[in-house]
Order: structure tokens, then C-alpha cells, then sequence
């Protein structure tokens, strides 16, 4: 491919999960976590049900079985092409055997890519094909979509796509500055966050409202709380308590913000079966460096 690849693999109960990860092409610094392929196998036909942690957008086109999923009280059902906005909820989603292309779209991703404000799609999943913000993209479904396409092709195509599609934005200075202050933690207020970034709370907002879909208290909320979910996920056996952030007060306020960020305790989501999520995390840490979108630098 030129670009060079990754692979994981995973073998659960239910499905086994191969993962691939590959570094964005330079003309994309910035833009994207990463584009990945991912393959699940089922058994007999079988579908597998997991959990999406809250974060930035994201494309995903599946050849093969298609996703029943849900965040919050948008839903989407069978359709190849499926599109976010950066999410502060669980993405909740049912699929059987599928092959899918997917990338997470960075703040500046957004910027260079859609024509529409981050907080007015926040916590919406949608059919990409038909919604204004996304159908752009919809070109690529006939190569990603097709499941005997050969895959360094495909891979092709999504790069020769996403850079015709790209634009610059005037704001991309301010809307580093914001992402690489918002991954650092040493920054737990607004107003450290708005002079780290060399610009008002007022400004701040704007931007985040913008380019990142929430207010910056509640994008640094999303952050602590992904760090400790992230390392719960990472270490199997680990007790809540060892995986939840040092900026928490307490247990109980850790309790709180994963009720509001899962819509659900932590006791109920550590008896869930993480099919497809906790091979998909251990690879791309182990692969990439990073296990969750929210978690990567804005250039790499």
C-alpha cells in the first residue's frame, strides 16, 4: 500500500475480530485518527451486540452484515454507509459477519471536511448517504462496500476520495492549539485551558462548539473520564478504583459522570460482554499507541 499497515486479531466467544490500522498520509496530518479495516467472523450466522465509548466523528462503511445502532435517540438500521458526529453517549449497536472501512474525524478533520457546525450533529448517528452533512462521502460506498474488493485498492480509493474532498478552514491555528491543550492533563479548568490556548473563554467555546461538538467543560470531562475507562479496558481484572483518573474527587463522582457518559453504572457496563470493543482497544493500543479516538494527539 505505500502507506504501511498494522494488523491485530482477536478471538472472542461469540466472533473473532481482525483489526487494521494505517497511518493517514501526510497531506491528512491532523484530520484523522486513523484509517482502519476491520473484519468480524461470527459463528452460524450469528450477531454480536457492544458498546461504542463516547467520541469524535466518524465514517464507517460495511461489506457485508450492516449495524443496528443506536446513540441516544438516533437510530440507524441497515445501511452500508453510517455516519457520527462526536459523541458524549454510548453508541449501542448490533452486527453479524461484516468487512468494514472506518476514520475517526479529528476537530481539524471536521473543519476540512464537513460544512456544518460539530455541536448541531453531536450525539447522532445517521444513514451518511443521506444526510447533507455526510453524502459527500457517499461516493466511496460502491469500493468500501464491496466485500470481495481487493482491500489495498479500497484503500486507495479512500485516500484519492478524502483528499479531493478536503478544503482548508481559517480557524485550523486555533483549533490545534485547543486539541493539543485538551489531550494534556495538567489542564483541569476552563480558564487554564483558554490561556494555554492564548485566546478568551468566549473564543474557546466558539471553537469547541465549532470544530469539537461540546462545550470545552464538558470535552474535559469526556477526557478523564475516557482515560479511566480506557485503562479499565486495558487491564483485565482491574478494579474501578485503580482505573479511574486522579482528577476525580471520588468514587462517587466517577460513578456519576459514567452513568451520564454510558447511560449506565460502571457494576452493570464490567458485566457486559465486550465482543468486538475490547479486541478492537487492545490492538490499537498495542498497534497504534493509542486505544481510543478521544485519546490521540492531533498529530502524530
Amino acid at each position: 500500500m505505500g502507506q504501511g499497515k498494522s494488523n491485530g486479531a482477536g478471538e472472542l466467544p461469540e466472533a473473532v475480530v481482525h483489526s487494521e490500522f494505517h497511518p493517514p498520509p501526510s497531506q491528512f496530518d491532523g484530520c484523522f485518527t486513523t484509517l482502519y479495516h476491520l473484519t468480524l467472523e461470527t459463528e452460524d450466522g450469528a450477531t454480536v451486540r457492544d458498546y461504542l465509548q463516547p467520541e469524535w466523528a466518524g465514517i464507517r462503511f460495511f461489506g457485508g452484515g450492516m449495524p443496528d445502532a443506536r446513540i441516544g435517540d438516533t437510530h440507524v438500521n441497515g445501511v452500508r454507509f453510517t455516519a457520527t458526529g462526536p459523541s458524549s453517549l454510548p453508541c449501542q449497536f448490533e452486527l453479524g459477519a461484516s468487512r468494514m472501512w472506518g476514520v475517526g474525524l479529528l476537530p481539524l478533520g471536521w473543519a476540512r471536511f464537513i460544512d456544518a457546525d460539530a455541536r448541531d450533529l453531536a450525539n447522532v448517528v445517521c444513514d451518511g448517504a443521506n444526510h447533507p452533512a455526510f453524502a459527500k462521502f457517499d461516493c466511496l460506498s460502491d469500493v468500501l462496500c464491496d466485500p470481495s474488493a481487493d482491500k489495498d485498492a479500497q484503500f486507495e480509493a479512500f485516500v484519492q476520495d478524502l483528499t479531493r474532498l478536503m478544503r482548508p478552514n481559517r480557524d485550523e491555528p486555533k483549533i490545534m492549539r485547543v486539541h493539543e491543550a485538551m489531550v494534556d492533563v495538567s489542564y483541569t479548568a476552563v480558564g487554564d485551558l483558554a490561556d494555554a490556548c492564548g485566546m478568551s473563554i468566549r473564543t474557546l467555546e466558539r471553537v469547541c462548539r465549532r470544530y469539537f461538538g461540546f462545550t470545552p467543560k464538558l470535552l474535559m470531562r469526556r477526557q478523564r473520564f475516557m482515560r479511566s475507562l480506557t485503562s479499565f479496558m486495558l487491564h483485565r481484572g482491574t478494579r474501578w478504583t485503580e482505573a479511574m483518573d486522579g482528577h476525580y474527587h471520588d468514587q462517587a463522582q466517577f460513578t456519576r459522570e459514567f452513568h451520564e457518559f454510558m447511560t449506565m453504572n460502571p457494576s452493570e457496563y464490567a458485566a457486559l460482554d465486550h465482543p468486538i470493543l475490547s479486541s478492537f482497544m487492545e490492538a490499537r493500543a498495542r498497534i497504534w499507541g493509542s486505544a481510543a479516538q478521544t485519546l490521540d494527539k492531533p498529530s502524530r
